[in-house]
């Protein structure tokens, strides 16, 4: 991982140039283009690689939080209802979660860089498009090509970070592109408001215009070349053709379940699907004597495997706190909602501040001391708030200090612990997978505090605020109960090989591949 100079190509290095038939403009814009010599000499190259992914994860994670503001404006605007309205975020999570392995994989065989650097351009010109949407059915499909830009980013922006910062800075890295990421979910409420108070509901789309550009250029110019590539073979579309629909299945069980309840004679039916479709895909990839879409054998990994179920915990109990407080605030305690969302951002807050900071603890102790201690304080944090007294305001406001703090310690680390399970040929399709256990985590995290807080504050409409503390408190335990199993998971031992070793001078060779890198 440690970025040496470049050594010119001449004797026996071999230098990265397209093929002789290549016409010029295909070799300058789907050939990864070499770093400037004083980009790629500089000791601290890897930061420009860290400071681009955060334009990535910052710019996702505000658009992710600062949609869901303008659904009333949406409705008035293309006099829809609130069902057709949010299409606008369920197909977007649709097409993200559900494409995200894919993309990891092909970016292991074509060049992660590449891939990252066109998700920037699909993801701005899809927010183009949203923006100057005519009809509702329009915004939707644009939404859906903006998910898939937004897929080519995420399934590659942990692979960069650790394919390109060497061994001691790893934590640190990820750490930053974790408070990257706090920082946009922290601020999407806020950057929401004040555009919609500016303009019309198009401005949340059309912010995201120029960050693109900044995004494009810069990872055009300041990240490095793909190294230990995966051999080039046909993609397992038998897979991807069940994966698909699978997760997309559960997603829709969870959204239309949460509405409409999980029995319902038109929701049961999807999950009955999606686990047949699930039971198909196992079963094929398990048979499959290619490249297979998802290598199950990793599952074996026990570090690769705690890591996957650890950070589905984690989004989980992060984005269930997330939908639980307002309903406490705004039911029970009559506060506004710009008070309730102004209280609510003390958690990715504390996660910004606190990640930096543990991943660069993580790099001298171990990512396993920061995760087990991490997941703890949002067992006490979320268990804090569990209890009767929970819902008073100080200790609200101590549990999301604490459960901002112990994610913050655990984001970073577990990533990092994650990425060092897997082999660099396999780190687009490693980032995918822990990309697309976060957006399970998030959807199992409304859905099921949900489904608890529903099932305990009873049908009156307004629910009485009694009922909704004694609601909140049974949600809260859940959510601590779940990051206690989180922090057992992260307590377990078992070897773990850095096979993120320093990456060769950046003309070697590609495996597999004719021609050089």
């Amino acid at each position: 991982m440690s970025d040496r100079p470049e050594p010119a190509a001449s004797g026996g290095q071999t230098a990265r140039t397209a093929p002789a038939a290549a016409p010029r403009s295909r070799s300058r814009l789907f050939i990864e283009r070499r770093r400037p010599d004083s980009v790629r000499s500089n000791p601290n190259a890897h930061w420009y690689v860290v400071a681009t992914v955060c334009i990535g994860a910052f710019m996702g994670q505000l658009d992710a939080s600062i949609v869901t503001l303008a659904f009333p404006t949406l409705q008035r605007d293309f006099h829809a209802s609130l069902a057709a309205v949010e299409w606008v975020s369920l197909s977007y999570l649709l097409v993200l979660i559900s494409s995200v392995i894919a993309v990891g994989r092909m970016s292991d065989m074509v060049g992660r860089k590449l891939v990252y650097v066109w998700g920037f351009l699909l993801f701005g010109l899809a927010s183009l498009g949203c923006g100057l949407a005519p009809s509702l059915a329009v915004l939707v499909l644009m939404r859906m090509v903006q998910a898939l830009g937004a897929a080519m980013l995420q399934s590659n922006s942990i692979a960069l970070i650790s394919t390109s910062t060497p061994p001691a800075h790893l934590g640190k890295a990820l750490g930053v592109q974790g408070a990257a990421q706090a920082l946009g979910l922290a601020l999407g409420p806020t950057v929401g408001g004040l555009l919609l108070a500016l303009g019309t509901w198009r401005l949340i789309f059309m912010v995201n215009v120029p960050v693109s550009v900044i995004g494009f250029a810069s990872g055009w110019y300041l990240l490095p070349r793909s190294r230990n590539l995966a051999a080039r073979v046909p993609l397992d579309w038998a897979g991807l053709a069940m994966f698909v629909p699978a997760i997309s299945g559960l997603l829709l069980f969870l959204s239309l379940g949460s509405r409409d309840g999980f029995l319902h004679p038109t929701v049961f039916p999807i999950l009955l699907i999606a686990v047949a479709l699930v039971i198909a895909f196992v079963g094929h990839e398990r048979r499959f004597r290619g490249t297979p879409l998802m290598d199950l054998a990793l599952f074996g990994n026990r570090t690769y495997r705690n890591c996957v179920l650890g950070g589905l915990i984690a989004f989980l109990v992060m984005f269930g706190v997330m939908f639980v407080v307002p309903f406490l605030l705004e039911d029970a305690r009559h506060t506004s909602p710009a008070s309730a969302g102004l209280l609510l951002t003390v958690l990715p807050l504390m996660l910004g501040i606190v990640a930096p900071f543990a991943g660069r603890i993580a790099d001298r102790v171990g990512p396993r001391t920061l995760k087990v201690a991490g997941m703890a304080c949002v067992a006490a944090g979320t268990g804090l708030m569990a209890a009767r007294g929970g819902v008073s305001m100080p200790a609200l406001l101590t549990g999301l200090t604490l459960s901002g703090i112990g994610l913050g310690a655990f984001i970073p680390a577990n990533n990092s612990s994650f990425m060092a399970s897997v082999r660099p040929q396999q780190a687009g399709a490693a980032s995918g997978m822990i990309n697309l256990a976060r957006g399970l985590g998030t959807s199992l995290g409304v859905a099921l505090t949900g489904l608890v807080l529903g099932a305990v504050e009873g049908k009156l409409t307004p629910p009485e605020p009694a009922s909704v503390e004694d609601g909140f408190s049974a949600a809260c335990a859940m959510l601590a109960g779940l990051a206690f199993v989180g922090a057992l998971l992260s307590a377990q031992r078992s070897p773990v090989v850095d096979h993120f070793e320093p990456a060769p001078a950046e003309s070697s060779p590609r495996p597999g591949r004719p021609g050089g890198s």
